[in-house]
């Protein structure tokens, strides 16, 4: 059952420590040096390990892709290409242009926006395909004018991929499609092997060794984040409808063991049939046992004395998904400091955000909204600056930029600044 407790102020570190793993460490750190050295020989070994599979070839081919919109639900399909359009649509908006600046003494200086070259998607399997979450990253990409969009997904035991995951890479603009997961996977894209090209950033969530081998590789590539288990936190008043709470909460505690659930409310009332309502549907949901686990470890319903405690503590918390279920949910947005994504009102479930609405759901997990932001198109450009000065501008500015030179004890960059001009 759901712990539940009455206090104005909760900090992270005091309830939401990181979970227990084993060290995953040394294990990631083997498998990025076999990549490294054996190439696509190691990258089928791995699989045959992991995914219990023996691939003759690493790739998706176009039959499959073909294959796998015969079979999938064309209802399903119609979805995804909605729920496409949402997201190309709210990502576009993201899309930042270079700027110039002149001067009347001839100076011109000016920052460009450029598209990443080659960039890789981590797209998770196991428990669950998620054809959502290469909606979400690979968009973003696509928009932002990405040469050339890598996914990788673990194959099944027979080596196939999830039709609805292969629908949804052909709907975003995916290029190219590997049978490959785990931290191999993330070798492959940051090392290049035979089959797989090395991409300048890695983006996507996954499992803890996943996490920890994009940590290992920082440095060789890029990484949008490392992202934790999932979270969410729903703060209500005392008007919203428990079982929709619970079932909200519930949304969240299904992925994962190690996910997070929190309610916090200034009504007494409202957490104890939270609490009832939580326990009748766990009771008839399908993967009840893994949200049994997240519920009765992690779960959390904290009651305060009234609702501005409630907001300093989802401040402090810092949550990936935050449910705003109250009267004026505009009124409260403005006090939200640290929150990955926000979710207004009675009628905003958080599974909106995951699979339609339009915003990412690659959000910050851990505490880390307080200093970072969900995927978007900025993860996938970069920015280069640019000068340029005439003669008569850079004569008036010269020794200026000489003396600064020589105030940090560096005379080779001012003697480039003088030699232009005088004699040394």
């Amino acid at each position: 059952m759901i712990k539940t407790i009455e206090c104005d102020t909760l900090t992270r570190d005091e309830r939401f420590t990181s979970p227990a793993t084993s060290d995953v460490t040394a294990a990631v750190s083997g498998i990025l040096a076999d990549v490294a050295k054996r190439g696509d020989e190691a990258l089928y070994d791995f699989t045959e390990r992991f995914d219990k599979c023996r691939l003759t070839s690493l790739a998706v081919t176009e039959a499959e892709i073909q294959e796998a919109f015969a079979s999938a639900d064309p209802i399903f399909v119609g979805i995804l290409k909605e729920a496409a359009e949402n997201i190309r649509r709210f990502h576009a908006a993201q899309v930042k242009n270079g700027y110039l600046l002149t001067s009347d003494k001839g100076v011109v200086t000016g920052q460009r926006v450029i598209p990443l070259d080659r960039v890789g998607l981590y797209v998770p399997g196991g428990t669950a395909a998620y054809p959502s979450t290469v909606l979400m990253d690979a968009i973003p990409a696509k928009v932002a004018g990405c040469g050339e969009i890598v996914i990788t997904t673990p194959p099944d035991k027979n080596g196939k991929i999830a039709p609805e995951i292969l629908a949804a890479a052909a709907i975003a603009g995916v290029d190219k499609i590997f049978k490959l997961g785990g931290a191999q996977a993330v070798a492959a894209l940051a090392f290049g092997t035979e089959s797989v090209p090395k991409v300048d950033k890695i983006c996507g969530p996954g499992n803890v060794f996943v996490a920890e081998a994009k940590r290992q590789v920082y440095g060789q590539v890029a990484i949008d984040m490392i992202a934790g288990p999932s979270e969410i936190l729903i703060l209500s008043d005392g008007k919203s409808d428990a079982k929709n709470l619970a079932a909200d909460l519930l949304s969240q505690a299904e992925h994962d063991r190690n996910a997070t659930a929190v309610l916090v409310t200034d009504s007494k009332e409202l957490a104890e049939q939270v609490t009832l309502e939580l326990e009748r549907q766990l009771a008839i949901l399908p993967r009840a046992e893994i949200a049994r686990e997240s519920i009765d470890k992690n779960g959390l319903i904290v009651v305060t004395s009234d609702l501005d405690k409630a907001v300093d503590i989802a401040n402090e918390i810092a949550p990936e998904h935050l449910e705003l279920c109250v009267e004026e949910p505009f009124a409260f947005l403005g006090k939200i400091k640290h929150a990955g994504s926000v979710f207004m009102g009675r009628y905003c479930p958080e599974a909106l955000g995951d699979y339609f609405a339009g915003p990412n759901h690659t959000l910050p997990t851990s505490g880390t909204a307080r200093f970072s932001s969900p995927l978007s198109v900025d993860d996938f450009v970069k920015k280069s600056q640019y000068i340029y000065y005439t003669k008569d501008a850079l004569e008036d500015v010269y020794k200026k930029v000489a003396f600064f030179a020589e105030k940090e004890g560096l005379s080779a960059h001012a003697r480039s600044a003088r030699i232009r001009f005088e004699e040394i």
